[in-house]
């Protein structure tokens, strides 16, 4: 994949200055807010003692920091050598938690020690970006190489099936962000052409069934017959009249006699193709249209027979509210969006949020952390902090383009990759635009092992980017 050039950013010297002043702003932002989300109306020094919510996080970030500058102050080298030893402990810890773990919320996730708790998923997310970094960067790997992709999917996936098992799907679902490192490094873009075209596939067969994913894969198996063949424009206006006709009837419930209609087209344009020996588009289209067809009655099925209730709801909340029950599992959703959007333009004003106060967002110190931001500060409040998740996302794009070793690029990207991916979803999960699989919002939301972790990637990552000046 092209890059914008190591030397084009490599102007100023020291830290990066833009990056760590929306790193240091986000974290007092969200220290501010987890406050307002806890507050019970007591005094201050009550409220941030350690038997509070604000004061243990408190404590975390006093931790952070010190972790923060402990890492700033090793060199970049010691993660280099010691990637694979830290990927390794991170394996060993997600091992150790399945037998010796606390179970909370129905997963067995956490270690809890004098009061304090540790998720190891958060950890690995570190041994994971450093492992990967250190695969990519070797001098004798070439991603574009499908036996050196494998090795680097593998390495990507032996956390996400260890975390899968606790069952901690949201957490799992961060570590597949990591896939773009590798479409950075060189891999084919097939493979994720193929990765959306089968989440589209199973996107749409939820949404809308088998039978509408069925017609439309024939269609467009008929528009991959009809386009490799020289044929006149009369030909290409029929099949956008087909494509017009099908959206039309497809409206008035006239979906089997819709689903005969493209299959014998399909069947006579095929057969077309077997005469005139177009053999290679002919198969293709075949197994575009088998793939496509056992995936969709494969994914409902699935659904249906194998996803628990509370699993089910889910994805319902996310693709088909109109089938779930306002007071029940959508519950979340329609307060999160009555909060965020009671804020108007202004907000109600720091710790003035009735939504807030009187906790009808539940979750609302972790997953839904972003609805306080929301009700009390508004929309200018709103787009103040997404306005500072995309500047550190793109001095990180540039940290990573301006770097002179691959190691610290990829580090740097897996670090992006991460935090997007949270930024996405939790955000997006707020507003009902992704499912609630409890991915917290970093630097803002509860949660001092997400708090420490995202503290130790971030200075790590500014010490590598002196490494430009050497």
């Amino acid at each position: 994949m092209a890059t914008l050039g190591p030397n084009r950013f490599a102007v100023r010297k020291g830290i990066d200055l833009p990056g760590l002043f929306a790193f240091l702003a986000l974290v007092l932002i969200g220290w501010f807010t987890l406050f307002a989300a806890s507050y019970d109306g007591g005094s201050f020094s009550e409220s941030i003692s350690l038997d509070k919510e604000i004061g243990g996080q408190t404590l975390w970030l006093g931790i952070g920091l010190i972790s923060f500058i402990l890492c700033f102050s090793i060199d970049w080298k010691f993660w280099s050598g010691f990637s694979y030893i830290v990927y390794a402990s991170s394996l060993f810890l997600l091992l150790l938690v399945l037998i010796i773990g606390s179970e909370i919320k129905g997963a067995k996730s956490w270690f809890i020690f004098m009061g304090f708790s540790f998720q190891p998923s958060e950890f690995a997310k570190l041994g994971t970006c450093l492992a990967l970094a250190s695969y990519l960067g070797s001098t004798q790997i070439n991603a574009s190489n499908v036996r050196h992709f494998i090795y680097g999917v593998v390495l990507i996936f032996c956390p996400i099936l260890l975390v899968l098992l606790q069952p901690d799907a949201g957490s799992a679902m961060v570590f597949s962000s990591l896939l773009i490192v590798l479409y950075i490094a060189g891999a084919s873009r097939l493979y994720y052409l193929v990765v959306i075209t089968l989440m589209t596939i199973i996107i749409t067969s939820l949404i809308f069934g088998s039978k509408d994913v069925i017609i439309w894969t024939f269609i467009g198996a008929i528009g991959l017959l009809i386009f490799n063949f020289k044929l006149q424009q009369k030909w290409v206006l029929a099949y956008i009249l087909l494509i017009l006709a099908t959206f039309v009837f497809n409206q008035f419930d006239y979906k089997n006699e819709i689903l005969i209609f493209v299959i014998l087209i399909y069947v006579a344009i095929g057969t077309w193709a077997f005469l005139q020996k177009k053999w290679k588009v002919l198969v293709l289209s075949g197994i575009v249209a088998f793939f496509s067809i056992i995936t969709s009655f494969g994914i409902n099925w699935v659904f249906s027979n194998i996803l628990k209730p509370h699993q089910q709801d889910r994805i319902n909340v996310w693709l088909r509210p109109d089938l779930c029950d306002p007071r029940g599992s959508l519950y979340n959703i329609i307060q999160s969006k009555i909060a965020i959007g009671s804020g108007g333009i202004t907000g109600t004003g720091f710790l003035q949020g009735a939504m807030t106060k009187l906790d009808f967002v539940p979750e609302q110190n972790t997953d839904f952390i972003f609805c306080t931001i929301g009700e009390e500060q508004g929309f200018l409040g709103v787009f103040g902090v997404i306005f500072l998740f995309g500047i550190l996302m793109i001095r990180l794009v540039i940290m990573a383009e301006r770097a002179r070793i691959n190691f610290i690029k990829y580090y740097i990207y897996g670090v992006l990759s991460i935090f997007l991916f949270h930024v996405f979803v939790n955000i997006g999960m707020t507003l009902g635009l992704m499912p609630v699989v409890g991915i917290p919002l970093p630097l803002m939301s509860k949660g001092g092992s997400s708090l420490l972790v995202f503290f130790l990637l971030f200075g790590i990552v500014f010490k590598m980017d002196l490494a430009r000046h050497r």
